[in-house]
């Protein structure tokens, strides 16, 4: 691989600048060796520039689109998009390189590029979690075209931890439905969190919650329903421990019903 001297780097950071930013004056445009060019862009990536890196791999494919570097290319300026934190032009550039090469070796590190994208723009449960339901299908992409590779157990991992943060998230509106004494509306967040987040972390409160609207509501059986499966499932936590002393102030207690949807969605 060709060696870039300081001085060329400078000039080939220029050259690229002017070239990214669409100026007219085509004489100030440097056509570059394809080695020189890819190791200026390497050179970035090392030194921490990630944005010239960007620009640099860019112009690999720019300027030499039928090399053997183009499509290595490709792949390292989404990466270096990443890594400067320009998720959009990272997910543009992986999905481009998976249109181009779809069989590629290196498709399953494009995958599971994009999804970490997605996953570093998740935001804490109080605010839109279009990004945290974003991740989960890019996550599933990966885990579902290639179950036994080193990114798929990664994205597992991290699926798992968006279904914690998106029942968080229904875990706080139900709780300021609550607050709020709409109880109607906060059983539906809570029961969500049972339908489709059960092996969470927020499962015990949220059959705890369960029983607690239910009780406000005077729909008795259901609450008993949820208690029984918070006893089954969950009977050392504090959450059974609240749901009990609430039903036996209302004397009543934990029991499963026919009726109820939750006996029917999580037997026991």
């Amino acid at each position: 691989m060709a060696n870039v001297s300081f001085k060329n780097f400078v000039l080939l950071a220029a050259a690229f600048s002017i070239s990214a930013c669409g100026s007219k004056d085509e004489d100030r445009y440097v056509a570059r060796d394809v080695e020189v060019i890819y190791t200026l862009a390497h050179d970035s990536l090392e030194r921490g520039r990630y944005s010239l890196a960007a620009i640099a791999f860019d112009e690999v494919e720019r300027q030499h689109p039928y090399s053997t570097w183009a499509r290595r290319a490709q792949l390292m300026a989404a990466y270096s998009h990443y890594k400067s934190n320009n998720y959009d032009d990272a997910v543009l550039a992986a999905q481009r390189f998976l249109q181009l090469h779809p069989g590629n070796s290196s498709a399953p590190y494009a995958y599971y590029l994009i999804a970490l994208c997605h996953y570093e723009q998740i935001s804490d449960v109080g605010r839109d979690q279009q990004k945290t339901t974003e991740a989960q299908d890019a996550l599933l992409q990966v885990i579902r075209r290639y179950p036994g590779s080193e990114y798929a157990r990664d994205a597992s991992l991290k699926y798992s931890l968006t279904q914690d943060h998106l029942a968080g998230k229904d875990m706080e509106v139900g709780r300021f439905y609550m607050k709020r004494k709409e109880y109607l509306a906060a059983v539906g967040r809570f029961r969500n969190v049972i339908e489709n987040y059960q092996t969470t972390s927020h499962a015990p409160e949220a059959l705890h919650r369960l029983v607690e609207s239910y009780l406000s509501l005077g729909i008795a059986n259901e609450a008993q329903a949820a208690a029984a499966v918070l006893q089954h499932n969950y009977g050392g936590t504090k959450w059974y421990r609240y749901s009990y002393a609430m039903l036996v102030e209302d004397n009543l207690q934990p029991g499963s019903s026919g009726s109820s949807w939750i006996s029917s969605l999580w037997p026991f």
